[in-house]
């Protein structure tokens, strides 16, 4: 049946037919735990009636109009983001990539009218941001570059959560711009840098005239027990990207910026065919409306704190696990050895995960999630793990 389609994806031998909640059902009935949450986009978890009733609702008023027009709920949607945020402007896209596309529009074109002819941005090793042609130049991973060069110019590579190689970096290359950066590398193995980090790279920002930008697509909307990761840090930056999380599976992605760094786009620079429809944005405000009326971010961060300590205490004596970390709902335990056999094995107990940098099981369940719910998966996890390393 996936002789039609490109092989572009190692698919797991399972198809889903509905979804309740942290509930996933297959097509054969059988039932899982779902703590991938669709790589953090599900935070309402599935079928969740207020998304469930404005797509239905919205649908049968209005889906598609074009950009060439005012669209009532786009307003709505970035009026409710920019305040949360701080930020003054958005664009509306259709995912993360593009929302990180249009970051680096912005930075470019932001450099060129202060007079740098050939800008640059300075991005993380292990950092991910996209699979588009720039975004997949600014991420830190050779694989996913791999076959597709002459890669996209006009980026400086650092390692992350290391501010004096960004000092280095600054001092030998005087036409950098703009760092772009993940508040915790999520592809990168749930990386989370020192507490002065975001500080830090703020005071470097603002002495050099850069712009910070912050890819929170997989790290925002309440994913780490704040409404964006860098809040953790104490930090503004002048951009954030959003996506994954904002529409709770409906396609969306989202650029917001403040300051000059929000003047710079004017019309014809940049736009998006589907970017921000009456449909996306109103399942948008839907998940934001829910997660304030269900107090879902301190949901994260109590259920998260909760997991964390399980899976420490489960784990800390266990030959072959190296760390368990994480934030919120957004949570990693690396092994001493490449784990993505265990995918296989979790979807035979009922469990959805993902294994990321070949050695960190990555964990990202809803919002919603619950204690017994989380108790299930601290349980089960655990076992697997355990058995999984002394097989080895």
């Amino acid at each position: 049946m996936t002789e039609p389609l490109m092989a572009t994806y190692k698919r797991l031998p399972v198809a889903f037919a509905r979804g309740e909640g942290v509930w996933l059902w297959d097509t054969e009935g059988r039932r899982y735990l779902d703590a991938l949450s669709g790589i953090a986009v599900c935070g309402l978890g599935h079928a969740h009636p207020a998304v469930r009733d404005a797509i239905c609702e919205q649908a049968g008023l209005l889906i598609h109009t074009s950009n060439l027009y005012r669209i009532t709920e786009q307003e709505r949607l970035g009026a409710m983001l920019t305040e949360m945020s701080g930020m003054d402007r958005v664009f509306f896209g259709n995912s993360g990539a593009e929302a990180n596309e249009a970051a680096i529009k912005i930075a470019r074109l932001h450099a060129h009218r202060r007079g740098v002819e050939n800008p640059a941005i300075l991005v993380a090793e292990n950092s991910f941001h996209g699979r588009t042609l720039a975004t997949l130049s600014a991420t830190g991973n050779r694989k996913v570059q791999a076959g597709f060069e002459p890669l996209v110019q006009g980026f400086v590579r650092v390692p992350y959560d290391d501010v004096e190689s960004i000092e280095t970096a600054a001092t030998n290359r005087p036409n950098i711009v703009a760092i772009l950066v993940e508040p915790i590398q999520g592809e990168g193995g749930i990386r989370i840098p020192a507490p002065d980090y975001g500080q830090r790279l703020r005071e470097l920002c603002d002495r050099h005239g850069w712009l910070l930008i912050c890819d929170e697509i997989q790290t925002g909307m309440g994913r780490t027990g704040r409404w964006f990761g860098h809040e953790h840090g104490g930090t503004l930056p002048d951009v954030v990207t959003l996506a994954k999380g904002l529409a709770n599976g409906v396609p969306i992605g989202a650029c917001l910026a403040r300051g000059a760094a929000a003047e710079v786009f004017g019309p014809g620079s940049h736009g998006s065919t589907f970017g921000g429809n009456p449909l996306v944005c109103r399942a948008g405000r839907a998940v934001l409306e829910t997660i304030v009326a269900e107090d879902l971010i301190a949901n994260a961060a109590e259920q998260g704190a909760y997991l964390l300590a399980g899976f420490r205490t489960a784990l800390s004596e266990v030959p072959g696990v190296v760390e368990v970390r994480g934030r919120g709902l957004m949570l990693g335990i690396e092994l001493e050895r490449p784990c993505a056999d265990l995918v296989g094995q979790a979807l035979e107990a009922g469990l959805l995960i993902n294994v990321t940098a070949e050695r960190v099981i990555r964990l990202l369940p809803p919002l919603i999630l619950a204690r017994a719910e989380a108790d299930r998966l601290l349980e089960g996890l655990t076992t697997l793990v355990k058995r999984w390393l002394s097989d080895a």
